[in-house]
């Protein structure tokens, strides 16, 4: 069997180094680093998600503050906060909760969000630099993923690498990352012919796609490393990944499971980015 790589205890390990820089920085009397959450409406699932955004925050001692706006909030109201929260300098990282409640712009208001706070990496800036090598803020998952490889003890220099799933949140950055990694990429989707066979010449395979265990040891290469970003809730209510694991797992160097593979690293690298924020701005001043 393949080495299972936990995304749960890895973010436990740079959760505990992230605690040491803020830990320091409280003995110093220095300002701690603030992350500041944008939750429009009352969507369940989007409440769900910002508190384990605040607990993980408090864990490693990081400010966090969320503005709770209700439903009906306009675009206008929306823009606004932003903008305050851009020129409030006690903020180093601002996320704006997605989605967004119909009739708002989203893509609007990330836009609008200073890029150097710009945690999330969405912001137009931030998605240019990412494509033309320069420094800037990735996408939280993306960013996980390629922390997990490292875990894996995976180099993707010289390495073929498919990502199955071409969003602009997970498939494409990630590919982009792993094309400056100096791998050569495949990006694949649901309309790409021969998808078990373009898989199967992968040393890297990225499942970001969205069925449920729809990749099976037909689609592996012998020996690959697998990151399955997929999260699937299946009948009986479990979760399980866009990769078949238990197919899978004996073809393998290393896998993520589901869950406690990619999911736990997605915060823990919000939480890092917002220290990146909150370092870059201090240097700067």
């Amino acid at each position: 069997m393949g080495n299972v790589i936990y995304g749960s205890e890895l973010s436990l390990e740079l959760r505990a180094e992230m605690k040491i820089k803020i830990d320091a920085l409280k003995e110093a009397g220095r300002r701690i680093p603030c992350l500041s959450v944008i939750l429009v409406g009352d969507n369940p699932a989007s409440q769900v998600y910002v508190r384990g955004k605040e607990k993980a925050c408090a864990s490693i001692g990081l400010e966090s503050h969320t503005f709770r706006l209700p439903n009906g909030t306009v675009q206008e109201e929306l823009e606004e906060l932003i903008q305050q929260c851009n020129s409030n300098p006690g903020i180093d990282g601002i996320l704006v909760q997605l989605p967004l409640p119909k009739g708002l712009d989203s893509s609007r208001a990330i836009a609008l969000i200073d890029p150097g706070k710009d945690v999330d990496g969405l912001n137009p800036v931030n998605i240019g630099r990412l494509y033309t090598s320069e420094p800037g803020f990735i996408p939280c998952t993306p960013l996980g993923c390629m922390e997990l490889l490292k875990k894996m003890e995976c180099n993707p220099y010289g390495k073929t690498a498919v990502v199955v799933g071409r969003s602009n949140l997970v498939g494409a950055p990630a590919a982009r990352l792993l094309q400056n990694a100096n791998a050569t990429v495949t990006v694949c989707h649901s309309k790409t012919p021969n998808l078990p066979e373009v898989c199967a010449q992968a040393d890297i395979l990225i499942a970001a796609i969205g069925r449920p265990k729809m990749i099976n040891h037909t689609y592996i290469k012998e020996g690959a490393y697998v990151v399955d970003v997929g999260i699937n809730r299946q009948e009986d209510g479990t979760l399980c990944g866009d990769v078949d694991f238990e197919d899978v797992k004996n073809h393998v160097t290393a896998i993520t499971p589901v869950p406690k593979g990619v999911g736990p690293m997605t915060i823990c690298m919000l939480l890092s980015n917002t220290i990146k924020a909150y370092e870059d701005r201090e240097n700067n001043d």
